[in-house]
C-alpha cells in the first residue's frame, strides 16, 4: 500500500501514513446522485467542448501541468466544480475546496500556509478551489494575490456571475477566464444514462428501465443543469423502489420528480440582466407577446415589481416618446398603482402598461435630441445665455440689462414670435413621421421655416 508524506506542523518534521484507496459510495448512500456521479477524469467530463477540446488552451495547460489560476463562470450545474476536481486529479495536485459564503481570511491563510509546507516537503502543488468566489469582498480577494503570484497555490474560482462585474482587476489580470455554457439536452441525457448504468456509484444495481421520453423531458426541463437533472432522476426512481419486478421510470415519474419548474434567475447574475434586456427590447420591437413572457418570467422568479415598472417608464420615454405621449402617462400610472396595491395584483396594471408601450408607435427622437445636446455641451464651447433670456425677476436686474427686449410670445398672433433663443442655430430634436409626432413635425417645420 502506498505511503504518503505528511507534515507535522508542531515539529516541522515529516511522517508517513498509509494511504488507503478511497471507498466508492454505493447507490444506497445518502450522498446525492449528482455528487456520486461527478466525473473523475477529463475523459469522463461531459460538455464545454469549446474550451476543453483536444489542443485547446485550457486542455494543453492541464495536460502539461502548466496551469495558471482560473476563473470559471457559468450557470449552475454546468460543470465548474467538476472540472476543478478533474484538474486536480489530472495534475496530481492537492485539492483544497472552500465556499466563499462560509469561508474567511483566517481559513485562507491556513490553507496557504499548509500549501507552502506541502510544496517544500513533497513538491506537491495545491489547488485552492473557491466556490461562489464572487461572495469574497475586495479585502478577501487581495489576501490571495501574493500567493497566487508566487505560485504557492493555484486558484480555481467558480461563480455564476460575470467575473468582470464582481472580481477585482488584480484578480482578473492574474487569471485565465473561461465561460461555461448550460449543458445541451444531449449532454444531460448522456449523464442520465450513465447514472442508470453505473453499478458502483449510480443506479445500475437496481433493475431500472427508462422511457426515452422521460429522460428527454428531464434534459429539457432542467435547462442544462446536470445536478438538478440527476437528482430529479434519483427522486423519481427512489419513489418506486418498492415495486416488484424492477423499476420503470416513465414520463409521468419525471414530471412528478421535477414538480414546479425552477426559473434560472438571480437578481445579481447575468440571467437577471439578460431577462430585463429581453423585456425592454421586446417592448421596443413592438412585440407585446414576448414582453409579457419576459415579464412573467421575472414575476415568477420574484422580481421587485417596482424594478419592472421603472423599466417600462424609461422605455415609454426613450422608445415611444412623442409618437404617443400617452405611453409615458400610462407607464407612470402603472408605477404608482403597482406601489399602491402591491403583488400579486400589481402584475395587472404593469402588464397593461407593457402591452401599451409595446403596441405604441415608436420614436426615439427626444432621446437622440438630448444626447446630441449633451454631446455639444461636453465637447463644444459652452454658450452664454443671451441677455434678453436671462432672469429679470430680482431687484436691479433691469439695470444690468437682464431680460431687456424679451418678447412675450403670448402677446403675438398665434402665441409665437421670432427671437433668438440660442446664440448658435442648432437642431437637436428631429421628430419622426409617425403617430402624434407627425403633427409635432408639421408644426415645427412651419415654425422653423419662418426663421
Amino acid at each position: 500500500m502506498a505511503r504518503k508524506k505528511n507534515i507535522d506542523e508542531r515539529t516541522k518534521g515529516l511522517f508517513f501514513v498509509e494511504e488507503k484507496a478511497p471507498r466508492r459510495p454505493r447507490a444506497d448512500t445518502p450522498e446525492p446522485l449528482a455528487s456520486r456521479m461527478r466525473p473523475r477524469t477529463l475523459e469522463e467530463f461531459v460538455g464545454q467542448e469549446e474550451i476543453l477540446a483536444p489542443g485547446s488552451l485550457l486542455r494543453k495547460a492541464i495536460e502539461t501541468d502548466r496551469l495558471s489560476s482560473l476563473i470559471l463562470y457559468g450557470p449552475p450545474g454546468s460543470g465548474k466544480t467538476t472540472l476543478a476536481h478533474c484538474i486536480s486529479s489530472a495534475t496530481h495536485a492537492h485539492f483544497s475546496p472552500v465556499n466563499a459564503v462560509t469561508s474567511n481570511v483566517q481559513e485562507l491563510r491556513t490553507i496557504i500556509k499548509e500549501a507552502k509546507a506541502r510544496r517544500r516537503a513533497t513538491d506537491q502543488k495545491t489547488i485552492l478551489f473557491i466556490d461562489e468566489i464572487h461572495r469574497f469582498n475586495k479585502a478577501q480577494q487581495d489576501v490571495l494575490m501574493p500567493d497566487i503570484e508566487d505560485g504557492s497555490v493555484t486558484l480555481i474560482g467558480a461563480t455564476v456571475l460575470n467575473p468582470f462585474f464582481v472580481l477585482t482587476a488584480p484578480m482578473l489580470s492574474r487569471s485565465l477566464i473561461f465561460e461555461f455554457k448550460a449543458l445541451g439536452e444531449g449532454h444531460i441525457v448522456t449523464l442520465l444514462k450513465r447514472a442508470l448504468a453505473d453499478k458502483e456509484r449510480g443506479l445500475g444495481s437496481w433493475k431500472i428501465t427508462s422511457e426515452p421520453a422521460a429522460l428527454a423531458f428531464l434534459a429539457r426541463i432542467t435547462e442544462g443543469d446536470a445536478r438538478r437533472s440527476l437528482n430529479a432522476l434519483e427522486v423519481g426512481v427512489r419513489a418506486k423502489l418498492k415495486a416488484k419486478g424492477g423499476v420503470r421510470f416513465t414520463l409521468k415519474d419525471a414530471q412528478e420528480s421535477i414538480q414546479k419548474k425552477a426559473v434560472v434567475y438571480d437578481r445579481d447574475d447575468d440571467a437577471h440582466y439578460d431577462t430585463i434586456s429581453a423585456f425592454i427590447k421586446s417592448m421596443r420591437g413592438s412585440d407585446p407577446d414576448a414582453a409579457l413572457y419576459w415579464m412573467a418570467k421575472m414575476f415568477y422568479a420574484g422580481e421587485d415589481p417596482r424594478f419592472i415598472a421603472r423599466r417600462i417608464v424609461i422605455c415609454a420615454a426613450e422608445d415611444v416618446g412623442n409618437a404617443d405621449p400617452q405611453a409615458l402617462v400610462l407607464a407612470q400610472a402603472a408605477l404608482a398603482v403597482s406601489e399602491f396595491v402591491g403583488m400579486p395584483e400589481a402584475r395587472i396594471p404593469l402588464a397593461q402598461a407593457a402591452v401599451y408601450v409595446a403596441c405604441a408607435p415608436k420614436s426615439n427622437a427626444a432621446y437622440l435630441g438630448i444626447e446630441r445636446a449633451l454631446r455639444d455641451v461636453k465637447e463644444g464651447r459652452v454658450m452664454d445665455v443671451p441677455q434678453h433670456l436671462r432672469d429679470a425677476s430680482y431687484h436691479s436686474a433691469k439695470k444690468l440689462g437682464r431680460g431687456t427686449d424679451y418678447k412675450y410670445p403670448h402677446d403675438f398672433p398665434g402665441h409665437h414670435v421670432e427671437q433668438e433663443y440660442m446664440p448658435v442655430k442648432k437642431t437637436y430634436y428631429e421628430p419622426q413621421e409617425i403617430g402624434y409626432e407627425k403633427k409635432i413635425k408639421e408644426r415645427l417645420n412651419s415654425l422653423r421655416s419662418r426663421r
